[in-house]
């Protein structure tokens, strides 16, 4: 055993090593976001089965009250705030680095092997912290997430702006008449998708009047955005407003499926393929809006700059005022 070990151990080196000598100054965006969707598997596995290791640090296991879910939470909160301590502290580096000529350029761009190890020793040394802090840290991410979800919104909009005017740049017929059918589409999916949540998470014979109060909110702000987008003072486009729809009804429902499994207004607390599908959608969806945010942002001087900035184009402009 402790030869195979040795053997898995000289391997996975070997191959950090290969991906990190591999990673080049273009690549090093897409390099962060391997490391962020590396960190999600991670929390997801410890998640599933971290659990008894959990229970033998004592400075974690503190009472005999703590539930699997407790643990559970635990495990995933710490792998998180260990990545977002790493992401903190290179982004606390490369404040008012404007070019290449900068010398933390290049710990920016290189240094891969030791990024990792640091990334890997962050990550481990938040199972030493206390149970206090990691609490203290999760309150605090709870409105970190809300954040996130206003900053997918924004990456929605530039990429369905950016569909929408290549579109209308084709100036043909065919192209407004195939936008128009995608925002039908979309439209009708987020509706259709919206009465399904109905009939999920409010069954029959059950008081779930704060279930139905988000999906009935859900459907008039996607009706609100279809009419502000269709003003004529807001010369806006229909295709943004539909696809924010769909992606208002996806968040409605990863909320609601997120209830306990015991709660009665919870249809879907039985089926945990549906809870571990839904946790596989959340995880892609934040990987794709990190990936389109890193990529977009950086080959882009004006993604997500605001209005009053100097980098800021008409692109960017339009996008907060769509916001």
């Amino acid at each position: 055993m402790s030869c195979l070990a040795s053997c898995c151990a000289a391997m996975t080196c070997g191959l950090c090593s290969s991906v990190a000598s591999g990673i080049t100054n273009k690549s090093a965006r897409l390099a962060y976001c391997g490391l962020f969707g590396l960190s999600l598997v991670v929390s997801w596995i410890l998640r599933e089965v971290g659990t008894p290791l959990l229970k033998t640090f004592s400075w974690i296991n503190t009472s005999d009250a703590y539930t699997k879910e407790w643990y559970q939470v635990q495990s995933v909160l710490r792998v998180s705030l260990g990545n977002f301590l790493f992401f903190a502290i290179l982004a606390l580096i490369m404040i008012g680095v404007k070019d290449q000529n900068d010398r933390r350029d290049s710990w920016h761009h290189g240094g891969w092997i030791a990024k990792m190890v640091i990334w890997l020793l962050l990550v481990i040394l938040m199972f030493f912290l206390p149970n206090e802090v990691i609490s203290v840290y999760g309150i605090i991410s709870k409105f970190g997430a809300g954040l996130f979800l206003l900053v997918q919104v924004v990456i929605l909009l530039d990429f369905v702006h950016t569909w929408n005017d290549s579109w209308v740049a084709k100036d043909e017929h065919k192209w407004y008449v195939a936008l128009l059918v995608v925002s039908i589409v979309c439209y009708i999916a987020a509706f259709v998708f919206s009465g399904l949540l109905f009939i999920w998470f409010n069954p029959s014979g059950n008081d779930c009047g704060l279930n139905v109060f988000f999906i009935v909110m859900t459907m008039i702000i996607a009706f609100t955005v279809a009419v502000i987008a269709l003003h004529p003072s807001v010369n806006g486009s229909l295709l943004p407003a539909s696809v924010i729809s769909i992606y208002c009804a996806y968040v409605c429902y990863t909320g609601l499926s997120s209830e306990p499994r015991g709660y009665a207004c919870n249809g879907l607390h039985k089926s945990k393929a549906v809870s571990t599908s839904t946790l596989i959608l959340g995880m892609l969806t934040t990987v794709l809006s990190v990936l389109y945010s890193a990529v977009r942002a950086g080959s882009s001087t004006t993604f997500l700059s605001p209005p009053s900035s100097p980098k800021s184009g008409a692109q960017t402009t339009k996008l907060f005022y769509a916001f």
